[in-house]
């Protein structure tokens, strides 16, 4: 079998799969992924236009749902262009740069998916445990320069992989797994060793799991809180102001950790469930994400009501 060196790579190209067995279908399956795109598009825009335009929504809470409004928007975009590419053009050619670029933008807004949750749940403690302070102890610079901080960690952390992989030996012609890139799919077709990029890759995906590490910590002091308040009525409206978030880290986290799982331990079924549930991941988020909050969320609720015209101001 042919191959092209890492260094000279301008004429690889990958080619990328739908849904196996189903091709001849290709273009009805792209109807519910089309809506699933346009709706989970559509929801994050709204979710930042109502922040951005209304004062009453510029409180920490909010930036942060906007920061995950910004990471699911950004799910969205980076697999959107070969995912419908693939169901209604079979279009299933990606070159090297666009595959790479493509699996940079993937892991980094998915790491910085997981990275907003867990300073979510941060806010969410601080809300309960401490009231009175919580609009002094996070205020609107310290959540800019959390979200930077944040932004600049995942980059650092998720920017060696692009060139990690160029650096490999490649199998011409080779086909991924998936109709997107990621870096475990297309280190897996290098014929040269590709060690350093397993190691690298679980490093990164470790980022994510201490995340959810931080977030179970986070609900346990936050638990230990509400069971210290006298009133029960008063223990149920502070955790009522946790639902939605409960709702978007068991969205995420579920899942990433059920194609891990599938991943490991069930190897020997059928591809089409591998392929499913990672496009579960990646679409399920993004789409789900704007609906909890805007249905559980009273303040964006009645916004978006007031703009249908379906409530009095």
């Amino acid at each position: 079998m042919s191959t092209v060196n890492a260094t000279n790579y301008d004429d690889l190209t990958f080619l990328l799969i739908g849904i196996p067995g189903l091709e001849h279908v290709h273009i009805w399956i792209s109807i519910p992924f089309s809506s699933v795109y346009i709706v989970a598009i559509l929801g994050n825009c709204t979710i930042l236009f109502f922040i951005k335009t209304e004062a009453s929504l510029h409180e920490p809470m909010y930036y942060f749902l906007s920061m995950l409004s910004v990471s699911d928007l950004g799910l969205s975009l980076s697999s959107l262009p070969t995912t419908m590419g693939i169901l209604l053009f079979d279009v299933q050619e990606i070159c090297a740069t666009a595959c790479f670029t493509q699996e940079f933008f993937i892991h980094l807004f998915t790491v910085t998916e997981a990275s907003v949750l867990s300073i979510m749940a941060f806010d969410r403690y601080v809300a309960i445990h401490n009231p009175l302070r919580y609009n002094t102890i996070l205020t609107s610079s310290r959540v800019a320069k959390i979200g930077l901080v944040l932004v600049a960690k995942n980059i650092v952390l998720i920017l060696p992989l692009p060139f990690l992989l160029r650096r490999l030996t490649y199998c011409r012609k080779s086909h991924l797994s998936h109709s997107y890139c990621l870096h475990q799919d297309v280190m897996k077709l290098a014929c040269s060793n590709n060690r350093v990029n397993v190691i690298y890759g679980l490093c990164a995906a470790l980022s994510t799991m201490l995340d959810l590490i931080f977030i179970t910590f986070s609900y346990i002091m936050i638990l230990k809180t509400v069971l210290g308040i006298a009133a029960p009525k008063e223990q149920l409206k502070a955790l009522n102001t946790c639902i939605s978030h409960i709702c978007a880290v068991l969205i995420f986290y579920v899942p990433m950790l059920s194609v891990a799982m599938l991943h490991l331990f069930a190897q020997h079924i059928s591809p089409l469930i591998h392929i499913l549930m990672a496009d579960v991941f990646l679409l399920v988020p993004p789409l789900m994400n704007p609906i909890v909050y805007c249905v559980k969320t009273k303040q964006i609720r009645e916004k978006i009501l007031e703009k249908m015209g379906l409530k009095r101001r």
